[in-house]
């Protein structure tokens, strides 16, 4: 229940998307998930003390249990690129 509780809050799983692939500055990751400074403070602090994300000089980044969960969404983003196209 705390991983649903996480990623139902908003802004979080936007985060773990925009990460996904690359680091991201804090502005960076401020535009891509276009929130304000405060929320995504906030979101960053939970994550980071969760352990499933990093910040070093290169930026914020997924750590290796926040790519675990990226890819236990996996499933999920494709059934929601399918549900997409059926309800076009």
């Amino acid at each position: 229940m705390v991983a649903l509780d996480l990623l139902g809050r908003r802004s979080t799983l936007r985060i773990l998307w925009e990460l996904r692939a690359e680091h991201l500055t804090f502005r960076a990751l401020q535009e891509a998930c276009e929130t304000n400074s405060s929320l995504l403070n906030t979101r960053l602090a939970e994550l980071r003390a969760l352990g499933l994300v990093e910040h070093d000089e290169g930026g914020y980044r997924l750590t290796d249990e926040g790519r675990k969960l990226y890819a236990a969404l996996m499933p999920m983003i494709n059934w929601a690129r399918q549900w997409k196209a059926a309800v076009r």
